[in-house]
């Protein structure tokens, strides 16, 4: 008898949901398919897709020749949880007569400066931004938008690349490495600054993440932040947010605004937002789930985020979906030095297991592995648990990033013991973005014996 559920097309690649993640929160709606797109981490994971689903490869040169793939299945659905897949994800859905984001609105959600620029002719926030393409175009970036400013990727993620200007000398300095062969960059974006408020222990920005069916905007969750680690990169996640409710309201009416002026009708966003003295400002829309939402429903024990994308692909109504917000779940991380390195050894991981409120440390690398060097967010290992309100997390935290460390090689050879405390508030741009920021300390210890 042949299978009358419903078949859901997922577009993979590295992304903000794990092959299992995505295979367990599908499998409750229907059958999926991973259409997989060629890189290297498709290569790797491919033996696992076959175990785990139907894999269909596709021909991102050829998304006629894969959309006809693909309709081979008779899809019911088709989705991403890849931020680079988008463009592919939407083109792919157009041929085959599905909903998703459409291609104009995923040009405006990839591109920061056209993001920036629709929500600004919108009347939704301006932010002052200029679009560089060349190291000639600095002088007049720097006119349009003065400083402090940030430098990032036109289209990026993770943060990639992404730095905090103070200086007009670094900033055209950092302009004309990026976009160089080297840099790898094909545009960049000068963007303002947003001065953070001061959130005392926590970072002074918060996500919104939101499922949109048939045009009807939900907001099933906002997540909170620990302070940035300079230059911008993400210490650690936690939900609810420590909001109170006047400026939860006002950030979820600014995100609702964001949504319908981007033209967003179908498909899972993730919004990033500033708290600033002057209320709520976009960072920017992501129209994709948000990373480490997976981590914390498991956590929650609440909403599915990969089942609720299902729901949203299929055309359902989830309208009345909301995470419990009856503890507090959080992710803490210890961040990578940005020089790189290798990885060493683990030291202290019993002892912070033990503590109540951690369910799990886990170490994202594996003695003589190699740490990529690099500004955008990255984590050696994570502390993962849950408690009965903010305040007890905390606590929780202090004591777990008490009793780790971890041992790095850097690249010219001296190892370091690395810890990250929890960190106390730092002000001003350099320190990373917002008026809070994260510090990891380092001790040498004497230097590796060459090869």
């Amino acid at each position: 008898m042949p299978d009358s559920r419903p078949v859901i097309a997922v577009v993979h690649d590295r992304g903000s949901a794990s092959l299992l993640d995505i295979v367990d929160g599908l499998e409750p709606l229907g059958t999926p398919v991973l259409a997989l797109c060629p890189s290297e981490h498709t290569a790797e994971v491919r033996p696992l897709a076959e175990e785990l689903a139907l894999v269909v490869p596709l021909d991102t040169d050829d998304l006629d020749a894969s959309a006809r793939l693909l309709a081979a299945h008779a899809p019911d659905a088709v989705l991403t949880f890849s931020e680079s897949r988008l463009a592919v994800t939407a083109q792919l859905a157009a041929r085959l007569g599905l909903p998703y984001h459409s291609p104009a609105t995923v040009e405006l959600l990839r591109d920061k400066y056209a993001q920036r620029r629709r929500l600004r002719e919108r009347g939704v926030d301006s932010v002052r931004s200029y679009r560089l393409r060349r190291p000639a175009d600095w002088p007049a970036a720097l006119a349009a938008v003065g400083l402090p400013a940030v430098l990032k990727p036109a289209s990026g993620e993770g943060s990639r690349s992404t730095h905090p200007v103070e200086d007009p000398g670094r900033g055209a300095a950092l302009a004309a490495e990026l976009l160089s062969g080297a840099g790898r960059e094909d545009s960049l974006v000068l963007e303002e600054y947003l001065h953070g408020r001061d959130c005392g222990p926590w970072g002074d920005y918060v996500s919104v993440e939101s499922a949109v069916s048939g045009g009807r905007i939900s907001h099933w969750a906002v997540t909170g932040k620990f302070p940035l680690a300079p230059p911008f990169r993400e210490t650690g996640h936690l939900r609810p947010a420590p909001l109170p409710e006047s400026d939860r309201e006002a950030t979820l009416r600014l995100v609702t605004r964001a949504l319908k002026a981007l033209g967003i009708t179908t498909g899972i966003t993730h919004t990033e937002v500033k708290l600033t003295p002057a209320g709520p400002r976009l960072i920017e829309v992501n129209g994709r789930l948000g990373g480490w939402q997976t981590q914390l429903a498991h956590l929650a024990g609440d909403v599915d985020p990969v089942t609720l994308a299902g729901r949203v692909a299929l055309g359902r109504d989830v309208s009345g979906v909301r995470t419990a917000d009856d503890r507090v779940v959080f992710t803490r991380f210890v961040t990578a030095p940005v020089e790189g390195g290798t990885y060493v050894s683990s030291h202290g991981l019993r002892a912070a297991l033990a503590l109540p409120g951690v369910r799990s440390v886990v170490s994202r690398y594996s003695p003589g592995e190699r740490i990529p060097p690099g500004v955008h967010s990255g984590e050696l290992a994570w502390v993962e648990g849950e408690a009965a309100d903010h305040e007890s997390v905390l606590r929780v935290v202090e004591e777990a990033l008490r009793e780790l460390s971890f041992t790095v090689e850097a690249p010219h050879g001296t190892r370091h013991v690395m810890s990250e405390p929890t960190p106390a508030p730092v002000s001003g741009p350099a320190s990373g973005h917002g008026s809070s920021t994260a510090r990891a300390r380092s001790v040498t210890l004497s230097p590796s014996p060459g090869p």
